[in-house]
């Protein structure tokens, strides 16, 4: 009679040690499927402080400044602006909550023909990236400075205002 499979790898395990409550033993620890299961060598102190320490230099990352917020929302909006969603660049404004709904279809015309005209004149805008970023701290806004690439391999730069409003940048 042909023993099934599993019934023969336990006689085989059987034969090399004994059979334990957990698994088959043998005199050098578990072994499992893939082999034996060695027990874990304690940790050095030396390799548990360089843990350590890497864990609180990675968790301990600087918050964003006023500058890089600002920056960041800016590329975004813009970036929905390339990607034809500009319902979403559209609420990037300041005050954009506020607008009449005429207004608000005009502005949102004005943003397609600028994107078909952009299509046009430098086959399209490609991408969009922050240049610089500088704070005009008398009239309390910040001006963001992105570089716009063309499909045509042309770039321009563009003054983009900024205003802080109830904790979000917004377009000025």
């Amino acid at each position: 009679m042909k023993w099934p499979r599993s019934i023969r790898l336990i006689r085989l395990i059987g034969r090399i040690g004994r059979i334990g409550p957990i698994g088959p033993i043998s005199p050098i620890g578990l072994i499992s499927p893939i082999g034996p299961i060695r027990p874990i060598s304690p940790i050095s102190p030396i390799s548990l402080i360089s843990f350590i320490a890497l864990f609180a230099l990675l968790s301990c990352s600087s918050p964003l400044s006023p500058e890089q917020q600002a920056a960041l929302a800016a590329e975004g909006y813009y970036r929905h602006l390339l990607a034809g969603e500009y319902d979403q660049f559209l609420e990037g404004r300041a005050g954009a909550d506020s607008l009449p709904d005429s207004y608000r279809e005009q502005l949102l015309t004005g943003y397609r023909q600028f994107m078909a005209q952009q299509q046009e004149k430098h086959d399209g805008i490609t991408a969009v990236s922050v240049s610089s970023v500088r704070t005009d701290s008398l009239d309390h806004y910040t001006s963001v400075f992105l570089l716009l690439c063309y499909g045509d391999s042309t770039q321009e730069e563009i003054v983009v205002p900024m205003v802080e409003h109830n904790g979000s940048w917004r377009m000025k």
